[in-house]
């Protein structure tokens, strides 16, 4: 492309408008990339949702014209689509097994709870960001763009982290990225030896899965255009709703009693339950993205507006998904609830290979976003043509060895979900959007109200005491297994 030296030097600099020809989107299971054509006709990324999700706002705004967005923009049907679709991925999962950590009544009750602050969060993060737009005549930012933006015209002493605190949404997307990557792959290998294990008792360690199935993605992460796995895409959605309603028609038969499952359990494994709880709530990233490709963006953040609607829709899934799962196998319930149907029945022995399949695709499609980052931050820094040819296949090649040696390390997968949770999760969705409200308001000419002072600091004591519980006791389950 015209400035591409320039914008490989500079990650967070805008491309010209003049640039971007047609913009299409790949929605998945999480989150995905707004996938745009330059010049040159390599790929770039607008304001990305994901996938999940998503998924997600992993790298520098693109700005475009009114035209491009009237031409592309998305109706609210579209839309809640998209936001369902980035929501339900395998965190919906793996609520039985975050419900065992805390009781039936206290995990139902608490996933609410965690659902309903994750959800104003998500509100706080899109009221922000329009007023961030009026205030610096922005047209649209996301994640990183928001934070930034906030430390740039809020309170003096802040200011000359604004920068920093771009970089830092950036790793964190990064890690969250590379992290569920890792977890797709526990979540594929260990869904592949279940159904060979079906025939054959004596099959191999789980990491040799894990080893293969890396060897197999290898290829598919060479696909550079995210426009060739659309096809793949929708026909992983597709098998997401069928897995789902098979999963709860299994989960529905032949119900034990509520008294027979303890309401609560300890305050020990808490930490790893809403490790786990965020995890799967972790669509925040994609929430700006999907505001701002919309056609009337009014619709998105009110009271009956898309983000209420589809965010309640994937609550009340997660919470159905989680309690039934958990009354019926009790103590016995998995990593993810697909591991706990009857595998001598091909129905439920056929909704482990679809989701093992969506995931597979997910992988590919995650693995984009973090790749283009880092490549476009590389590539100014390497003089070989040859390098330069090659160098973005070897970065995606080192990328799956490193989610596989996590995986390798990590082979639990309720373990390494909860970790990624407990970590990242709680900073993007909860943290951080109420540290930008805090920032954002706190400018010279206003003054903050109180209750929204103690509410915001709530959150955030809330969200410190679960990252820092959490990852401990992840890590010390973790360090267990060995």
């Amino acid at each position: 492309m015209d400035d591409e030296s320039e914008t490989a030097r500079e990650t967070t600099r805008l491309l010209p408008k003049e640039q971007v020809e047609n913009t299409r989107h790949v929605s998945n299971a999480s989150q995905t990339p707004i996938i745009g054509r330059a010049n040159d006709g390599e790929d770039v990324i607008f304001p990305p949702f994901d996938e999940n999700t998503p998924d997600s706002s992993f790298t520098p705004s693109i700005e475009f014209s009114h035209e491009q967005l009237d031409e592309h923009a998305t109706s609210n049907l579209q839309s809640l689509m998209h936001l369902l679709k980035g929501n339900i991925g395998t965190g919906i999962l793996a609520m039985p097994i975050a419900i065992s950590n805390a009781g039936l009544w206290v995990g139902t009750i608490g996933l609410l709870l965690i659902g309903v602050i994750a959800i104003h969060c998500m509100h706080l993060l899109v009221k922000c960001s329009r007023t961030l737009c009026k205030r610096t005549g922005s047209r649209a930012l996301d994640y990183a763009d928001v934070f930034e933006k906030a430390l740039e015209t809020g309170p003096p002493s802040l200011r000359k982290f604004s920068r920093a605190g771009r970089m830092f949404i950036f790793a964190l997307l990064i890690f969250t990225q590379i992290g569920f990557c890792s977890v797709y792959l526990v979540f594929i290998a260990t869904s592949v030896k279940q159904v060979v294990h079906t025939f054959h008792n004596d099959d191999p360690d789980v990491r040799i899965y894990e080893i293969i199935v890396a060897a197999v993605l290898i290829p598919f992460v060479f696909v550079k255009n995210l426009r060739s796995l659309a096809p793949f895409s929708a026909f992983a959605n597709l098998l997401t709703v069928i897995g789902v309603v098979i999963i709860f028609y299994n989960l529905l038969q032949k119900l034990p009693n509520v008294d027979t499952r303890p309401a609560f359990t300890n305050f020990g494994d808490l930490p790893l339950y809403f490790g786990t709880a965020l995890y799967a709530y972790e669509g925040i990233s994609l929430v700006l993205p999907l505001e701002n490709k919309m056609r009337n963006p009014s619709d998105f953040a009110g009271l009956d507006g898309v983000l209420n609607l589809g965010m309640v829709t994937v609550a009340c899934l997660y919470t159905a998904v989680g309690f039934y799962g958990y009354l019926q196998y009790g103590d016995k319930v998995k990593g993810s609830i697909t591991l706990n149907l009857p595998s001598n029945q091909w129905l439920y022995l056929s909704v482990v290979l679809m989701f093992a399949a969506c995931i597979f695709i997910s992988y590919g499609i995650q693995m984009y976003v973090p790749v283009k980052i880092i490549w476009t931050s590389l590539k100014s820094r390497i003089n070989s043509r040859r390098l330069k040819t090659y160098g973005e296949y070897i970065l995606r090649i080192l990328l799956v060895i490193l989610t596989c040696i996590f995986a390798i390390v990590v082979p639990h997968l309720d373990l390494l979900i909860s970790l990624i949770g407990a970590f990242a999760s709680s900073s993007l969705a909860l943290i951080l959007p109420a540290t930008i409200e805090l920032i954002t308001l706190s400018s010279d000419d206003q003054i903050l109200p109180r209750w929204r002072l103690i509410k915001n600091i709530l959150i955030i004591i809330f969200g410190l005491l679960g990252c820092v519980t959490g990852t401990y006791t992840a890590l010390r389950e973790i360090i267990k297994t060995f």
